[in-house]
């Protein structure tokens, strides 16, 4: 019945293209073959207008409020502005619409990169003002205790001896400074290379901790290696891990308390990975700290670190180190029971044949 029906139609339709569109074509035809050469050019010329008009007014409609939006994103990138651009919807999938997405990933990509630009704007600001707070402080101290000495104190023997010890432990605070500087500015350029090698981790850890014996027995601490297999071979820098643990072990001795201590220790993970561990009893850190005591001058406790001789670039030379050799830091602590100091290792797997 259906096939009936569409075949009625279709006999209609063509009944009516016979009665209607035939003649009409023939009508057109042979007025234009009466017409001259003028009057044919003036219809041609009219037909085109139609077209034309026609054509261009659908392209308007396609086309006209996507080239808005593209003008929209282009004048916000010229000023700086950005949006979410969440009511643009690409449908037809055409050139233009290939443009229009394009046009917004740039507009993405200026954002992040203006961001990340202001952000080393803001950071060089930041630690111009460091530094030059840093160095202000030693290089005021050196001037004042010199002034002194040459005001007349460098006669007197009971302040003379006082003055230029002061003022030798500010200049060797002003060595450390500058060192520390020069260390991070070759880590953070890529400068410093790492000269990666095969060692015994246990004999770095022990070589560090038997160095540093000294102060630690100054300030009442214990050091303490947890044991380990003395076997363990990892792949890493040896001089940059034995500065990781220097750092990170006299941290402990001197944010410590009394009869406090450091522990050293390793931790099995998953595959070739290690952890090692350095565990202090000390004053801690301040949960809304932790994120920040790896940034440069970032101090906890300005006044004692000052004390202590502490430049503040310690734990950020170590984020550098442990990020250069591909590895991960991680810190856990809690306000006046200690901290701990937990970075990964790669050991080194030796395969007999």
């Amino acid at each position: 019945m259906r096939k009936n029906f569409f075949s009625a139609i279709s006999l209609r339709t063509a009944g009516i293209s016979s009665v209607v569109i035939a003649p009409t074509i023939s009508l057109l035809i042979w007025y234009i073959t009466e017409m001259n050469s003028f009057e044919t050019l003036l219809l041609f010329v009219l037909l085109f207008g139609v077209v034309f008009t026609i054509i261009y007014s659908i392209s308007a409609y396609l086309h006209n409020s996507r080239l808005n939006q593209l003008t929209r994103i282009v004048k916000n990138i010229s000023q700086k502005q950005f949006e979410e651009y969440d009511d643009i919807t690409i449908q037809q999938e055409d050139e233009l619409d290939a443009l229009l997405k394009q046009t917004i990933r740039a507009s993405k990509m200026v954002e992040k990169e203006l961001e990340r630009l202001n952000k080393i704007e803001n950071y060089r600001k930041e630690f111009i003002g460091d530094i030059s707070h840093e160095l202000k402080t030693p290089i005021f101290a050196i001037q004042g205790f010199i002034e002194t000495l040459l005001n007349g104190a460098v006669h007197d023997d009971e302040v003379n001896e006082v003055f230029l010890h002061k003022a030798m432990k500010n200049v060797n605070r002003l060595t450390y400074l500058t060192k520390d500087l020069m260390e991070i500015s070759r880590l953070e350029t890529g400068e410093l290379k790492s000269n990666m090698q095969e060692m015994f981790l246990r004999d770095v850890v022990l070589d560090v901790v038997e160095n540093l014996q000294y102060k630690a027995d100054k300030e009442k601490i214990e050091l303490i290696v947890h044991d380990f297999d003395k076997n363990i071979q990892i792949r890493a820098d040896r001089n940059q891990i034995k500065q990781v643990l220097i750092n990170l072990i006299e941290n402990g001795i001197k944010y410590n308390k009394v009869n406090g201590r450091v522990e050293i220790g390793l931790n099995s993970l998953k595959g070739d990975k290690i952890e090692l561990f350095v565990k202090d009893t000390g004053i801690g850190i301040d949960p809304n700290d932790i994120a920040r005591v790896t940034e440069r001058f970032y101090r906890v406790d300005k006044s004692r670190s000052r004390e202590k001789g502490g430049t503040g670039l310690g734990l950020s030379i170590v984020k550098h180190i442990i990020e250069a050799h591909g590895e991960k830091l991680s810190i856990e602590s809690k306000p006046d029971e200690g901290s701990t100091f937990r970075f990964t290792l790669t050991k080194v797997s030796h395969v007999s044949v």
